[in-house]
């Protein structure tokens, strides 16, 4: 039966919102009214996936927001599986949670989903159809679980790895928070210095016709060159940033950027180990989900952001396809550690292939949070000592010409 999003008064005038199941718009209408509501409007929640994103909220355009963030997804998630777990329907379910809702997009998109289910549709084709909100991998775990008959246990799964994601984001962002602020706040004082202080104190001894020492006198043609071109400068910059941002959407040249990117000394061991757990977990969540491991190799390979361990996981494929063990396929490509191939042979001789992913995917987190913290730990004290250099070379530029001048009054 389809849904309805309406909008009533009711007999104090008050604005009520809503969602209703019934077979046309004229009977919502018509069901308002017997609840002595005047319909306002009365709009189809399952009327097409664009239908659905254009109303009630579902807008796609760049300047809203997407219903579920990250930590609303998890909750959500966690909440559907506890529902279904503890012997609930799925219809049922969520016709809790869209009772439950807080906000109207929110209620409107489940709404929507549940409406999609009791017209027949299976739920991951449901959470299809709104695939701004429901990633792919997220769908194809729900699909898996439908088809196991476990789907509580697998979205309390999903749950648990959405939540592993997001602390291991909010790590990594801790870790590289601070740098970031010292470096910006470091530029801003240095360009201040240089630009305004030395240039004014420099001209209080223009007048006494002594040469100004060397170091004061570089200074000063950087503050001049700052005023006269330092806007040309940041505009190069953004046409560079611009103009790389477009290169890097040819996929040649993507791949490329970023096998260079794995070969730097300490952010490419890093990035390297993010998108290695990011993949095991992947894998062994859809492993463990019961999903094939062609599908589930393919499905975990999309999720890499970078291009070129994307493409030796297609490799991997490839061979995986032709009859290789997924542990001989992963040892072949260098760009995975080589944790991922062990646990991966491990878990094809045990018969505990899910299990051992996930073991390696949490050594692979917890190696990459220590590294961060480890590279968060050394570039404190470098750009706090790198910020100290500059401000003492501009200190002494402003003090040279006044001891040079001491010394002439002598």
């Amino acid at each position: 039966m389809p849904a309805y999003s309406f909008e009533a008064l009711d007999a104090d005038g008050t604005t009520r919102k809503g969602v209703m199941e019934a077979d046309t718009a004229k009977a919502v209408r018509s069901l308002l009214r017997g609840q002595s509501l005047v319909p306002l409007e009365v709009v189809p929640v399952n009327a097409g996936a664009a239908a659905n994103e254009q109303s009630f909220g579902l807008q796609t355009s760049l300047f809203t927001r997407r219903v579920f963030n990250s930590t609303g997804l998890t909750i959500w998630t966690r909440q559907l599986a506890g529902l279904i777990t503890s012997g609930l329907p799925l219809e049922r379910a969520l016709t809790a949670l869209t009772d439950e809702a807080e906000r109207e997009p929110e209620r409107n998109l489940v709404a929507a989903l549940r409406a999609e289910v009791n017209a027949g549709s299976t739920f991951g084709k449901a959470l299809g159809r709104f695939p701004r909100e429901f990633p792919d991998i997220y769908v194809a775990v729900v699909g898996a679980g439908e088809q196991s008959g476990n789907l509580g246990v697998v979205l309390d799964r999903l749950a648990d790895d959405l939540e592993q994601q997001q602390a291991l984001n909010a790590r990594l962002l801790g870790a590289a928070l601070y740098p970031a602020i010292v470096t910006i706040v470091a530029i801003v004082i240095v360009l201040f210095l240089v630009s305004y202080v030395v240039p004014q104190v420099a001209t209080v001894f223009a007048g006494s016709k002594r040469a100004l020492p060397l170091l004061t006198v570089v200074m000063l043609a950087v503050g001049n060159f700052l005023r006269g071109w330092g806007w040309l400068a940041i505009a190069l910059l953004v046409m560079g940033f611009i103009g790389l941002r477009l290169a890097l959407r040819n996929d040649a040249t993507r791949e490329s950027f970023d096998a260079a990117w794995l070969r730097l000394p300490l952010i490419g061991r890093l990035s390297r180990g993010y998108n290695a757990a990011r993949f095991a977990s992947t894998l062994a969540m859809l492993a463990g989900a019961g999903v094939p491991i062609l599908k589930a190799l393919q499905a975990a390979a999309e999720t890499l952001s970078n291009r070129a361990m994307r493409a030796d996981a297609m490799d991997a494929l490839v061979l995986v396809r032709e009859g290789a063990p997924l542990a001989s396929a992963m040892s072949q490509k260098k760009r995975f550690p080589g944790l991922l191939s062990m646990f991966a042979r491990l878990g094809e001789q045990t018969g505990q292939l899910p299990q051992m992913l996930q073991r390696a995917a949490n050594q692979l987190s917890a190696e990459v949070q220590r590294r961060a913290m480890q590279l968060a730990t050394i570039l404190e004290p470098l750009l706090i000592l790198t910020m100290g250099f500059f401000v003492l070379m501009i200190v002494l530029a402003v003090l040279l010409p006044i001891i040079q001048l001491n010394q002439f009054a002598k």
